[in-house]
C-alpha cells in the first residue's frame, strides 16, 4: 500500500491513532480527544484513515472523506486475528494497519447521513413495537389470571381491556383498574409513535428513486425498501459482490430438501422449513442480525457453541 495510513481505534472519548509511512511499521503514535481528532484529521496531508466498522466510525469516516482522506471501514470480526497479545488501544490500532493490507478483506462501504437517519427510525419503530408486544402480552396474563381471556389478536386486547374496566359489574379488582387503564393509554401512545415513525418513512421514500423502485416489487412494500436501503445501500458496491447482500436479506433457496425437512404450507404449496423460516420479514433480519455464535468449552474441554450472552 502506497503513501500514508492511518489508523484509528475508537472510543467514546479518546482515540488511539497509529500512523505509518512504511508498511509493517509505525512511525508515530497518538492518544486524542473527539476535539483533537477532528483538528488532526484537518491538519493531515491526504491519507488512509483506517477503522473497525463500529460506533461512529461512519460518521468519522464521512468527516475523513470531507477532509480529502480515504477512509476505509473493516468489518471488526476480520481484525481481531491481526492484534496481538492483549487488547490494548495500541494493539487494536497495529492490528488495523496489518489487517488493511489484506486485499481478501472487504471493507465496509461507508454509510450516508440518509442511511443512518433510515436506520434511525426503524430501530426506533422496532423497539417501539417491542415494548408494545410486551404491554400487550402482560395484559393477557394479568387478566387470564382473574379469569379473562380476551380474544386472538393485538387489536382484541386494549379494546376488551377498556370494556371490562367500564364495566362495574365485571369482577375486575378494583386494586388493578387504574394500572390496567394505564397499560392501555400506553399501548395507544406506542401506537401513535408508530405511526409517526412510518409517517416520516413515507415521506422519505417518496423523494427516494430507489425506494420505488423497491415497492414495484411483489410483497416489497415500505418498511422492506426502505430497511434495505437503510442497512443494504447500493448493492451494486464492490463490497456487496457475491453473497454478501442477499445473506442479509435470508437463507438462500433452491437448496437440496428430504421429506423430513418439508412441511406443509398454508397456501397448499410445499416448502424447507428453511424457507418457511425465510418468508419472516425480511426487514427484521436487517435491523436486528442474528447474535454471533461463539466457541466455548465446557467443564470437560468439550467445544460448545453458545450464543451471545447465553449461559455456558
Amino acid at each position: 500500500m502506497q503513501g500514508t495510513t492511518i489508523a484509528v481505534d475508537l472510543a467514546k472519548s479518546v482515540f488511539e491513532v497509529a500512523v505509518s509511512q512504511r508498511p509493517g511499521s509505525v512511525s508515530k503514535r497518538h492518544r486524542l480527544s473527539r476535539t483533537q481528532f477532528s483538528r488532526f484529521l484537518a491538519a493531515q496531508a491526504p491519507a488512509t484513515v483506517v477503522m473497525e466498522a463500529c460506533g461512529t466510525a461512519h460518521y468519522w469516516a464521512r468527516e475523513a472523506h470531507a477532509r480529502g482522506h480515504r477512509a476505509v471501514l473493516l468489518p471488526p470480526h476480520s481484525v481481531r486475528p491481526y492484534v496481538l497479545r492483549n487488547m490494548t488501544d495500541g494493539a487494536d490500532a497495529k492490528g488495523l494497519l496489518e489487517a488493511v493490507r489484506n486485499e481478501a478483506i472487504r471493507p465496509v462501504p461507508v454509510k450516508s447521513v440518509d442511511q443512518h437517519v433510515l436506520a434511525g427510525l426503524h430501530r426506533m419503530r422496532s423497539a417501539w413495537m417491542a415494548t408494545r408486544t410486551a404491554r400487550l402480552s402482560a395484559l393477557r396474563g394479568l387478566l387470564r389470571e382473574l379469569g379473562f381471556a380476551i380474544p386472538v389478536g393485538a387489536r382484541q386486547v386494549v379494546p376488551s381491556v377498556w370494556a371490562l374496566i367500564g364495566d362495574a359489574e365485571s369482577g375486575v379488582p378494583d386494586g388493578i383498574r387504574p394500572v390496567l387503564a394505564e397499560a392501555a393509554h400506553e399501548i395507544r401512545e406506542l401506537e401513535g409513535r408508530v405511526r409517526v415513525v412510518e409517517r416520516a418513512l413515507e415521506g422519505i421514500a417518496s423523494a427516494s428513486p430507489v425506494v420505488t423502485r423497491l415497492r414495484t416489487i411483489p410483497g416489497v412494500g415500505l418498511l422492506t425498501a426502505t430497511a434495505f436501503v437503510a442497512f443494504v445501500g447500493d448493492a451494486r458496491s464492490p463490497a456487496h459482490l457475491g453473497n454478501r447482500s442477499r445473506a442479509r436479506a435470508g437463507p438462500q433457496q433452491g437448496h437440496r430438501r428430504t421429506r423430513q425437512q418439508t412441511r406443509a404450507h398454508p397456501l397448499g404449496r410445499v416448502v424447507p422449513r428453511a424457507r418457511l423460516r425465510a418468508e419472516r420479514p425480511a426487514r427484521n433480519r436487517m435491523i436486528h442480525p442474528p447474535k454471533r455464535l461463539h466457541r466455548a468449552h465446557d467443564g470437560d474441554g468439550v467445544p460448545v457453541r453458545t450464543g451471545a450472552g447465553e449461559s455456558r
